[in-house]
């Protein structure tokens, strides 16, 4: 109890910006506003995948992560358009600096969307409520997009606030609503359920998060493993994890999928050279080092699969970073494969050697 008190006494408020990519383009390119845009890839030739969509898009079903080819089908009239990352990233900077107008603790966890602990916020405002209305109100005159803010006790619930009201929403959710709303939420609406879970729980007759409430703490991770303990104490509104400024990396990567599939090994072992000089100069840039180099590849039918090999020493080199990697797409079956995909990824850093990385670096391709 002594535990969960200090826990209520938090302020957390998740910021979620609104079709990030899709109102950034809508913002600086004023023929956009008010059509189905889509940001991503194009659907021409074998077609790429889509990061985001604007509102307008969003009504005919176009969703993040779907190919542009169904995108268009949805939405034959759609407008497409590739990616500005520095942008997005320019804008990212700015918006953070308004979180830093109010506190210090800000745990980006993407280029849209951040953690923030306004406990004791430094204009001593003391309401979360009104600092999330003050954020929004200085994204939208300032920055002229919107943004949905929860604001709750705890990480967990704050984040789901912030997709209740979308887009330019806030939602409150108190101590005291906390177990209430948990019990009836949708198992597929917890943060960290996805599809293949959410499927394996609905076939265990458990639709809600009161249907996971029955269930004890062994039982839930005997069904779940690991993540079963975290359900446990979610569905009861119990959630300690601080908001985090600056977090440790524990992998570093790169991957790229290609304008056309890959069919041979010497373009296969060209692409990977690519890749592996990208990871080696992130590697370099953040003086990291690991013992576990990972391949993953996705065919041409969206089939994937991961090979990694872990060594005795920690690398950052290319020439092991590649070596391994070639090594390791030689145990699948290159000749009949059409690939699509590939990327590297090494992790396994001694804890000694491990660096802190402002988060606010990272590039997130989808959004919510």
């Amino acid at each position: 109890m002594e535990e969960k008190d200090k826990q209520v006494k938090r302020k957390i408020i998740h910021i979620d910006m609104d079709a990030f990519y899709a109102s950034v383009e809508q913002r600086d390119f004023p023929e956009y506003r008010g059509l189905p845009l889509v940001v991503g890839g194009l659907p021409e030739g074998r077609g790429g995948v889509v990061a985001t969509a604007s509102y307008e898009a969003r009504k005919f079903g176009i969703r993040s992560a779907m190919s542009s080819k169904q995108a268009l089908q949805l939405c034959p009239h759609a407008i497409f358009v590739r990616p500005r990352f520095a942008a997005y990233k320019e804008v990212s900077q700015k918006i953070r600096e308004i979180f830093g107008r109010y506190t210090d603790l800000i745990e980006p966890l993407s280029l849209d969307e951040a953690y923030l602990d306004v406990t004791d916020d430094k204009r001593d405002i003391g309401s979360a409520i009104e600092i999330a209305q003050q954020i929004k109100q200085a994204i939208k005159d300032e920055l002229n997009l919107t943004a949905s803010a929860g604001v709750s006790v705890n990480k967990f619930v704050a984040k789901i606030a912030s997709d209740i009201k979308k887009p330019d929403g806030l939602t409150f959710i108190g101590p005291s609503s906390i177990e209430t709303f948990m019990e009836n939420l949708p198992v597929e609406k917890f943060y960290g359920v996805g599809k293949v879970t959410a499927d394996k729980m609905k076939k265990q007759g458990l639709f809600t998060g009161a249907d996971l409430k029955k269930l004890s703490r062994d039982e839930m991770i005997n069904r779940f493993g690991k993540a079963g303990g975290f359900y446990y104490n979610i569905v009861r509104g119990i959630d300690d994890r601080e908001v985090q400024p600056h977090r440790e990396t524990k992998s570093m990567g790169a991957e790229d999928t290609f304008a056309y599939d890959l069919t041979g090994a010497d373009e296969m072992h060209a692409e990977l050279e690519k890749i592996a000089k990208t990871v080696h100069d992130r590697l370099l840039r953040y003086q990291l080092k690991g013992r576990t180099i990972t391949l993953k590849i996705k065919y041409s039918d969206f089939r994937q699969i991961t090979r990694s090999q872990s060594l005795p020493n920690c690398v950052n080199d290319m020439g092991t970073i590649l070596n391994i990697s070639k090594t390791l797409l030689a145990t699948t079956d290159i000749e009949n494969s059409r690939i699509r995909l590939l990327g590297i990824t090494v992790s396994n850093f001694l804890p000694a050697e491990v660096k802190v990385k402002a988060q606010s670096d990272q590039l997130s391709l989808f959004e919510d």
